[in-house]
């Protein structure tokens, strides 16, 4: 099973240690951080607490500073709290403070060690529709949640927060509506979301057909005020395109998904009368400023999933069917990242290719042995290499479909 894309990779930064302090021998350090302790307690002076999280704001800014907190559980259990707490506590430093710890997978475990509740925490902070900081909150869950143990730890998390995925569709809601929380934008949510999608249980909620929710995720991928937003949700539908069990229902009427994944891909080209009727309603006669995706990371997420799709006969027929081949070609000639181009050559080639042989119908059920496997990759890897090295090659032109009739 692939991986979504990477969690949130969010950091924050907070005002820094002074320049001219002198470098600390690692005792003195553990010493010197040990000494915060009292002022990040609930009865502290507010304007000293404050400061001294700032001061462990900046600590997290560092790999060493990160490694330093990472053995002071009390510390971290604190920071926790306050992430947590209410005004007047120093809310949104501790939890940019954690975001920055959470980035590093090795501290993953301490800090779940420190407070093993903080993922379900975390979750009723960026749920909440009045907390200012919850896209802090979100932020850290992001990072937290690219590791199999914190991600099963948020899946627990949701299951109990209600019976029947009621948690996990709380957090569709929050994703999908506009202005859940008015001080808080939740971009990172997606991620969040991708993250929980590589998880079965996950994406047999996202796929009942009686929730709706892909359905609710396909604007997103043209969302356009956030990347991390919408690479959240292309990574959550490249996700479900694993599940070739559901790619009937994905592709036919009820969810119509190959539009929404081709859209992103395609440019202001003027196609010719002919192949615009081969082409979905969505996709033709798009005007002359239509941009593409400008991630890359998620245009190749866009291809992952179409790729998948094709897994089957009947996705094949009906992503060559789409006009998936012309959206694609074009893509291909404009596409400036190498490794980008490469999958959307491999792509093209399942589409204009012959069928695989009897009793390899589903490629996503193929058994490939784990040495063809290992070559495979490297032969890959040194495929992009040399494709990076080179010009792009002009593609193969569109073999005439039998029988197919235009869409």
């Amino acid at each position: 099973m692939g991986e979504a894309r990477g969690g949130a990779g969010a950091g924050a930064s907070g005002g820094g240690l002074s320049p001219s302090a002198p470098r600390m021998p690692e005792a003195g350090a553990e010493a010197e951080v040990a000494t915060l302790l009292p002022f990040l307690a609930p009865g502290a002076r507010a304007d000293l607490r404050a400061e001294a999280v700032r001061h462990v704001l900046a600590l997290t800014g560092s790999g060493p500073g990160r490694a330093l907190l990472a053995g002071q559980a009390l510390l971290l259990r604190a920071l926790v709290e306050l992430a947590a707490a209410p005004a007047p506590a120093p809310a949104r430093d501790a939890a940019r403070a954690l975001v920055n710890l959470a980035a590093e997978p090795g501290l993953h475990e301490p800090l779940l060690e420190a407070e093993p509740a903080l993922p379900a925490r975390l979750l009723g902070r960026a749920l909440d529709p009045e907390w200012p900081w919850a896209e802090e909150a979100a932020a850290v869950l992001a990072n937290l949640s690219r590791e199999p143990a914190p991600c099963a730890a948020l899946m627990a998390a949701l299951a109990a927060a209600g019976p029947g995925g009621s948690g996990l569709e709380r957090l569709v809601r929050a994703l999908c509506t506009p202005g859940y929380n008015a001080r808080a934008p939740l971009h990172y949510l997606g991620p969040v979301l991708s993250n929980l999608s590589q998880r079965r249980a996950a994406r047999a909620f996202l796929l009942d057909p009686d929730r709706c929710v892909v359905q609710r995720l396909l604007p997103l991928t043209q969302f356009p005020d956030s990347s991390v937003r919408r690479g959240g949700v292309v990574g959550t539908l490249r996700n479900c395109c694993f599940e070739h069990r559901h790619h009937e229902w994905l592709l036919g009427p009820k969810v119509d998904i190959l539009p929404f994944l081709l859209l992103p891909l395609a440019g202001p080209e003027d196609f010719s009368e002919e192949e615009m009727e081969r082409l979905p309603v969505d996709l033709q006669y798009l005007p002359p400023d239509k941009q593409r995706e400008p991630d890359a990371d998620i245009r190749k997420m866009l291809i992952e999933a179409i790729m998948l799709l094709t897994a089957t006969v009947f996705g094949r027929q009906q992503v060559r069917n789409q006009g998936a081949y012309l959206i694609l070609r074009e893509l291909h000639s404009w596409e400036p990242e190498p490794d980008v181009q490469v999958a959307c050559e491999k792509l093209i080639q399942v589409l204009i290719g012959d069928e695989p042989e009897q009793g390899m119908d589903n490629l996503l059920e193929v058994q490939v042995p784990e040495d063809v496997e290992r070559q495979l990759q490297r032969l890959d890897q040194q495929e992009q290499e040399q494709h990076s090295r080179k010009h792009p090659e002009e593609l193969a032109p569109e073999p005439q479909a039998q029988g197919a009739a235009p869409t």
